[in-house]
């Protein structure tokens, strides 16, 4: 077995491949092609005389050998990216990459001005903005940091708020679908009507829930339209042709209220949840582009100014 130094240049190529445990996926996240990353893994494991991927016609994943170098080599690897990150510091303002993974509710309402501020204020940062509805491990993903509304965050990642802190789901129907079949007056009730669902890439149909005093309530209602977040409008498309209700970000549907297109139904019953948070992995050197977005949000925070759409535009 050799160790001459030109593996060193694949040793980061083969842990981005070992991530992601795929070429394509690896070659997605790192902007590399996915042959040039299979090509660094075959070279490294020529040199080094084992094998350390596992690989089949579905999927990539390490072998005993790969997975011990990868071990070693992570905290390695960060180490040496941590080394030259301090040299941005030191730049008056810095620049790099910032990849984000956030849900489509939050690039639908309160991310933009947040993303317009920011670029403004760093504008050698590029943001590259993964717009994502599934909880995804950041690493493998490729991403720096995510946004998600605090369920199920891995407890080594660290969680800070980011938007409203308090919002609602909405729901709502075209008046012509009310006046034809009437306004519901208890959650139970919408099992008679026609309602426009939301569903998971997983195929898991969203349940609609409800609270009022106290009580909470969850309805699986039927209807002649299931959208995934990522398409939405869709739905509210459908609703104010007055083919069912439609339930939503109280902030998606504001407009659409605002106008009369949509009448807001069950209001009292609207159940309010904790707003969202920039969640990161919690590590000794950040990249001083996460570490910029960081203290921008949490500037915006201590100001009492917490960052979100403005609705009476």
């Amino acid at each position: 077995m050799t160790t001459d130094l030109p593996a060193l240049a694949d040793l980061p190529l083969f842990a981005l491949v070992a991530e992601h445990r795929g070429f394509r996926q690896a070659a997605r996240a790192s902007g590399q092609s996915a042959s040039s990353l299979s090509e660094a893994v075959r070279r490294l494991e020529k040199q080094l005389g084992i094998r350390l991927l596992l690989r089949t016609t579905r999927s990539v994943a390490p072998t005993e050998a790969g997975a011990l170098l990868l071990a070693r080599l992570r905290p390695a690897l960060d180490q040496v990216a941590g080394a030259l990150d301090v040299l941005n510091e030191l730049r008056d303002s810095p620049r790099g990459t910032l990849r984000l993974n956030v849900p489509v509710s939050a690039a639908r309402s309160f991310l933009q001005p947040v993303v317009e501020r920011f670029l403004t204020r760093y504008p050698d940062i590029v943001l590259d903005i993964v717009v994502d509805n599934n909880f995804v491990d950041l690493v493998a993903s490729g991403c720096d940091a995510g946004i998600r509304y605090g369920e199920r965050l891995e407890q080594d990642m660290i969680a800070l708020p980011i938007g409203p802190r308090t919002e609602r789901f909405a729901l709502a129907a075209a008046p012509a679908y009310l006046a034809r079949r009437g306004v519901p007056q208890h959650p139970r009730e919408l099992l008679q009507h026609a309602c426009l669902r939301g569903k998971f890439l997983s195929g898991l149909v969203f349940p609609w829930e409800f609270e009022r005093d106290g009580q909470r309530l969850t309805v699986d209602p039927s209807g002649p339209l299931i959208v995934t977040p990522t398409v939405a409008d869709m739905a509210v498309q459908a609703a104010v042709a007055g083919h069912g209700l439609v339930y939503l970000f109280e902030d998606w549907l504001a407009p659409f209220m605002a106008s009369g297109q949509l009448q807001p139904v069950l209001r009292e019953w609207w159940p309010r949840f904790p707003g969202p948070y920039l969640y990161y992995a919690g590590r000794r050197h950040l990249p001083a582009p996460l570490r910029a977005f960081i203290d921008f949000v949490q500037a915006a925070n201590e100001d009492g100014h917490p960052h979100r759409a403005d609705r009476s535009a």
